[in-house]
């Protein structure tokens, strides 16, 4: 079911559907939508509840993302879319930004967030790259974007990548600044460190900015040979995936319900 709810920043689109189980939330990629975890959702709703968002300034939400917006910013769109909707504990699937978005959220209130399963996130990239980056948007933004989404989108299906390339157009250019200025400015590496709950890392590549190889111990699942977005151009594989991790957040749900002392004992990673 469609719907549109009161976010910190203005309305939020909202697509909720299924019952059972921990539900889970799936958050979207920069210049993307709730219609990316398409795939995931109609999957996951066989026998559990789904939601997906349009964060501010994405799909058919409320163009509301402004020169400061942050990712703590975009966490609060995601807190507003759980009060909303009455969820008390629930799974995050975020995937690039959107797993930011999630990483800040789970650190801010770990209680309700029963797993966290991050693609294609990022972890903290050098300041002097960002920089070098920022600026180089800044002077040639479109040579600079077109060279960023075309590393992206190497090895993407075709259908992928027509999709990805017909959002993009509708992100303006001021608004795609500001959020990537709010990715390299935000610091994933505590609030990842800090949650207690399973959580996993899924990624197309390997690369020394990627999350599994900032934190130790996180556990990792490669996707290779696909573009950035691994569940859009391998769902098949990426449920299955999902599937074997909601599974152990069930059995990590199960096993805190029965302990004496509750959820804190649920064991890390």
């Amino acid at each position: 079911m469609h719907s549109d709810i009161s976010g910190p920043a203005g309305r939020l689109h909202v697509d909720d559907g299924g019952t059972g189980g921990v539900a889970v939330v799936f958050v979207h990629a920069f210049a993307g939508s709730s219609t990316h975890w398409t795939e995931q959702v109609e999957h996951i709703r066989r026998d559990r509840r789904a939601i997906a968002l349009d964060l501010r300034g994405h799909g058919r939400s409320d163009a509301i993302a402004g020169e400061d917006v942050s990712i703590e910013d975009l966490a609060a769109d995601i807190a507003a879319v759980a009060a909303a909707l009455r969820l008390e504990r629930f799974v995050l699937v975020g995937h690039s930004i959107g797993g930011a978005a999630a990483i800040a959220l789970a650190g801010e209130a770990p209680e309700r967030v029963a797993g966290l399963l991050l693609v294609g996130t990022p972890g903290r990239v050098p300041i002097e790259q960002a920089d070098q980056i920022v600026s180089a948007m800044t002077s040639d933004y479109d040579e600079t974007m077109s060279g960023y989404w075309d590393r992206l989108l190497a090895d993407a299906t075709p259908k992928v990548k027509d999709q990805i390339e017909a959002e993009r157009e509708h992100m303006p250019q001021d608004a795609a600044i500001a959020l990537i200025r709010a990715t390299f400015a935000y610091d994933p590496l505590p609030a990842l460190q800090d949650y207690a709950g399973p959580t996993l890392a899924v990624t197309s590549s390997d690369g020394p900015n990627d999350l599994h190889n900032q934190v130790a111990g996180l556990p990792h699942e490669q996707i290779s040979g696909t573009s950035h977005w691994v569940h859009m151009d391998r769902p098949a594989e990426f449920n299955r995936i999902l599937d074997a991790f909601l599974a152990r957040v069930d059995e990590t749900e199960a096993g805190s319900r029965r302990s004496p002392a509750g959820r804190a004992t649920a064991t890390a990673r």
